[in-house]
């Protein structure tokens, strides 16, 4: 990946070594509270560019990585167990500390939210957390029912093309277009084992209860939601107890499907300020 993937504001490029992890990704030219931005399955830190680029990057010190296995960042050293919900909080956790994420805003999309959930008991540090793209799971019967489709291409070490492009569709609004190139790239450059391993480990139960991590927190936690989403229910959303949910409510974002920080993002910014500005 190029050290500035888009024209625009410069980004300064992270390379992190973390244990035997290299992590990369980028930072913003903004100097106010920090915030963390966590990318989904077969993604990366170029999701985030309307935000490290935009006005939430001028204004906060906004930070995007690429989590184990995707973007330009290595493969974890224990596949098995490191593409987990757990083990990519793990990452995120000791991300925070290296970079001392004070007051943080922590920020995770689909993939990223479950990953962020899972990392909240190991970030003191953090302000607030927001979720998008992601129905938190639990133990309970009926603990996946926050998904109204979930594709198995997310699992699938090597997906055929076919499936990649039936993958892209549901991952944004019904007829959006275009879908960025970069977005496809990534999904086929991300470490095959990622989905791999991933799947192997919801399949075996090896996963937390997210909805209990979320009835439990003590810091505010926003969750924002495409209108038009593919994937996720809006009403499991809004049924889940929550009990420092910002605002009160999930924050609808008309338009946007899985992607609102891509697909509608001068919103999507809007909601993201809100937030880092009053936690």
């Amino acid at each position: 990946m190029n050290d500035q993937p888009f024209p625009g504001p410069a980004l300064r490029p992270l390379r992190l070594q973390i244990g035997a992890q290299k992590i990369a990704g980028f930072e913003s030219t903004g100097t106010g509270r920090p915030i963390l931005l966590i990318h989904g399955n077969s993604s990366s830190s170029r999701i985030w560019q309307k935000q490290l680029q935009g006005p939430p990057g001028a204004k906060f010190r906004v930070i995007a990585i690429d989590l184990p296995g995707h973007g330009a960042s290595s493969p974890p050293p224990n596949p098995e167990a490191d593409y987990s919900g757990g083990g990519y909080a793990s990452v995120i956790a000791a991300l925070a500390r290296e970079l001392d994420l004070e007051n943080a805003v922590v920020v995770g999309w689909s993939l990223g939210g479950h990953a962020v959930l899972n990392a909240a008991a190991a970030l003191p540090m953090a302000a607030g957390l927001m979720i998008f793209g992601t129905p938190p799971v639990s133990m309970a019967p009926g603990g996946f029912s926050g998904f109204k489709s979930l594709s198995t291409t997310v699992f699938t070490p090597q997906p055929s093309e076919a499936e990649i492009e039936e993958w892209m569709k549901s991952a944004f609004a019904p007829g959006y277009a275009p879908i960025p190139d970069f977005v496809v790239a990534d999904f086929r450059n991300t470490d095959g084992n990622a989905r791999g391993y991933l799947g192997a480990n919801v399949q075996a139960g090896r996963i937390s209860d997210e909805a209990e991590i979320v009835r439990n927190l003590k810091i505010p936690l926003a969750i924002v939601h495409g209108r038009e989403e593919q994937i996720v229910d809006l009403g499991y959303l809004q049924r889940l107890p929550a009990p420092t949910l910002w605002r009160g409510e999930v924050q609808v974002i008309d338009g946007a499907g899985h992607a609102p920080q891509w697909e509608r993002a001068e919103a999507f910014n809007k909601v993201l300020d809100a937030f880092a500005s009053s936690v």
